[in-house]
């Protein structure tokens, strides 16, 4: 039941309290104001009525005041030429950052894009080098794949390199994030991989205990944490190591392969039980090779993601490559978002986000934009960041949906029927097919209706061979060009700025020139009027001369804007 919120009603005594310290405070206001004495503001006393030229001078006064009028007007209206400069050189700006990001460029100078690029093409080939450092070091590598899209998340070139690498090393595919997807199907893809490779199906646990995670449980007892730190299919896995080990009869390695956010990291952790790697929801955590030890003979290597290739379709480059969502550009971003609203089925999209019928992928963000609350200034929807989340959501384990296996079983070219049974020696496939039925039936799982049905891409290629990662061409005499352009219209809107200081000024110098000469005025006539009625003459021809100009240069049916 929700809580009532507490009434603001106040109880009698109190109330009558705070109006009797409110009249006490009005009383000592008005009495230190008595004795202050009241200054009544000095009214302006005007031309008196019996000075002459008195219409003169009102009409004179007048006149500077319409003036000052304008003068307001023109500053206003420089100020709004002003401000639409400056949406267009920032719409100008944005569109040339738009149109760069989507050609492959980078918006930044030439010496942070220098940087950038230099950084990303080391972390990829660091990236290559610390994967081969863990295929070269294994006796077996685990290629881990997401339940919800297994045919997405192999990788014939890695499948080819360990197959093809000669000796006793053995390959093996581990079914991650079986507990998003619906029973049967996941049935199906247990059938369907393990004619190629033995398979075993895993929930790893996704909140591991650690000392952070002793003091949250000790604060907050009544967080239950039982579903999140159960693992399943961890003893299965096991098993099928150790025995390998024994008949071996040595202690082997175990490398842990994979595209990003499939959990490889976490099936290390689920295994020693303790948070040994470090996880999260953005792509490309791990950076290097990590050492786990599970016992004395089992050792877990942990790898970075394999580099996706550039060649693969739209969808496999959203869900598959190592995107930092902070830095990305919106063009990547929207792309990958479209690709994949166009390869799930649009209805049970609307069912799960509660959206209305949509036409395209930009009405669909908007309004789901609409819908969480992610506005920028203006209550413009934010399309980029809700983009973001979405590609977050179908990489984590937020969204459940799922593929179906392909119709008819065709393994790879290089994966003959004697490398087939190369990979299955020393495994002992009836208890492993025993220990996955145990662990499907003691899984809950969503229904049919409710996870999303999802359109596979297919294999995703992938670069494991460090000369073989692409190197963005270097166009610096484009940026560099860029660049200046952007300076050249900086100096000119500065430029433009000055301008309009210095009309500012000459406006207002001009302003207190005509407030001084109509007090002058004033003081002068009424002067003459009181005193001196001799050099009313010589002031009046002069008054009359100037007035005279004045008004054949003024026009009184002017419209102001």
């Amino acid at each position: 039941a929700e809580l009532r919120k507490a009434s603001k009603r106040l109880t009698c005594h109190k109330r009558y309290k705070i109006q009797k310290k409110i009249r006490e405070h009005h009383r000592k206001v008005r009495k230190e104001a008595k004795k202050r004495g009241r200054k009544k503001p000095k009214k302006d006393p005007g031309v008196p009525s019996a000075a002459p030229f008195k219409e003169e001078l009102l009409r004179e006064a007048e006149q500077r005041k319409q003036r000052l009028e304008e003068l307001k007007q023109k500053q206003k209206l420089n100020r709004q030429k002003e401000h639409e400069k400056k949406r267009k050189l920032e719409a100008k700006k944005n569109a040339a950052k738009i149109k760069e990001k989507a050609e492959g460029k980078e918006s930044s100078g030439k010496s942070k894009a220098k940087t950038n690029k230099l950084l990303d093409k080391k972390s990829k080939k660091s990236f290559c080098r610390e994967l081969k450092k863990v295929i070269e070091a294994s006796d077996v590598v685990l290629e881990v794949l997401d339940a919800r899209d297994p045919m997405g998340c192999r990788c014939p070139q890695l499948e080819q390199a360990v197959t093809c690498s000669g000796g006793d090393k053995k390959l093996l595919l581990v079914l991650n994030k079986i507990d998003l997807v619906p029973k049967e199907n996941l049935e199906k893809w247990l059938n369907y991989l393990k004619k190629e490779f033995p398979t075993v199906a895993f929930k790893s646990a996704t909140l591991m205990k650690d000392r952070t995670m002793e003091q949250f449980t000790k604060r907050r007892a009544r967080v239950d944490l039982s579903r999140t730190t159960e693992c399943f299919g961890s003893k299965c896995l096991l098993k099928l190591l150790q025995d390998h080990g024994k008949i071996q009869n040595k202690a082997i390695q175990v490398g842990v392969v994979g595209f990003p956010n499939v959990g490889k990291s976490s099936i290390i952790n689920s295994l020693k039980g303790v948070r040994a790697c470090n996880v999260g929801l953005a792509r490309g955590v791990t950076k290097s090779m990590q050492i786990v030890h599970i016992d004395k003979q089992t050792k877990m290597l942990d790898s970075p993601s394999i580099i996706a290739d550039p060649s693969n379709s739209a969808l496999a480059l959203a869900l598959r490559s190592i995107i930092d969502t902070e830095e990305s550009g919106s063009a990547d971003v929207l792309e990958g978002a479209d690709a994949i609203l166009k390869h799930c089925s649009k209805q049970q999209v609307m069912m799960h986000y509660s959206i209305p019928d949509f036409r395209n992928t930009e009405e669909f963000l908007t309004l789901l934009a609409q819908k969480r609350g992610m506005l920028k200034k203006g209550g413009v929807p934010d399309i980029e960041n809700i983009a973001k989340l979405l590609l977050c959501d179908w990489t984590g384990a937020k969204i459940s949906y799922h593929s179906q296996p392909p119709g008819s079983q065709r393994p790879p070219p290089y994966l003959t029927e004697d490398k087939i049974a190369e990979m299955r020696e020393c495994f002992n496939l009836k208890n492993l097919e025993e220990e996955n039925n145990n662990t499907v039936q003691a899984l809950k799982y969503p229904g049919p209706a409710s996870s999303i049905i999802f359109q596979s891409a297919g294999m995703a290629n992938g670069i494991i061979e460090e000369h073989k990662v692409i190197e963005v061409a270097s166009e610096w005499e484009n940026l560099e060009m860029s660049k200046e352009g952007e300076e050249e219209e900086e100096e000119d809107f500065t430029g433009s700025d000055d301008d309009q200081d210095d009309i500012e000024k000459e406006d207002v110098k001009e302003v207190n020139q005509v407030s001084s000469t109509l007090a002058l005025a004033l003081v002068s006539v009424t002067h003459d009027f009181l005193f001196s009625e001799s050099e009313q003459s010589n002031l009046l021809s002069f008054s009359l001369d100037k007035t005279a100009e004045e008004y054949d240069a003024y026009d009184f049916n002017t419209d102001y804007v």
